[in-house]
């Protein structure tokens, strides 16, 4: 049985709506596991044993949110040189263009030697103000489509042999 690892931290819950739709995509797949774990309480074993992530993080000043990079710090050097080759692909619920997080992402992926299985999935709340972007998300049905959707490609890709 192959693990598909979803990682993720969010505030105002729109990442978190995000990752439990990818999870309910890889959850149709035979031979795969889906594990979905908040950013605070993933350990390196967990990305050790997996053989897929989808990362899923708020854009927080033009960044990903430090719980998110508090993840990364506290499992990048036990992963390092272990998980090799495996495919990852990241999502961003985002204020305004969700890019610098993106790169931040895929720079960690790079250094682990991850492969992208798919472009990340940013959504964007164009939350502009303090009050907007302290409110509650709501993810729209299309959106949460692309996650559900990348979801069960990267299980797809796993249960295959392909990632």
């Amino acid at each position: 049985m192959k693990t598909l690892l979803i990682v993720y931290h969010s505030m105002t819950d729109g990442a978190r709506q995000m990752a439990e739709a990818a999870a309910r995509g890889a959850a149709h797949e035979a031979g795969v596991q889906v594990q979905l774990v908040p950013a605070r309480k993933a350990v390196a074993e967990d990305v050790l044993q997996a053989q897929g992530y989808i990362f899923v993080t708020p854009e927080n000043l033009a960044s990903m949110s430090g719980i998110m990079k508090d993840f990364f710090d506290r499992t990048y050097y036990a992963a390092l040189d272990k998980i090799a080759g495996r495919a990852y692909v990241a999502l961003i619920c985002a204020g305004s263009d969700g890019a610098n997080a993106v790169r931040q992402i895929d720079r960690i992926c790079t250094g682990w030697r991850l492969r992208k299985a798919a472009e990340p999935i940013i959504v964007c709340t164009h939350a502009q103000t303090p009050e907007k972007i302290l409110a509650l998300k709501v993810i729209g049905a299309e959106d949460l489509k692309r996650c559900e959707d990348v979801g069960a490609a990267l299980a797809a890709g796993l249960a295959m042999g392909v990632f």
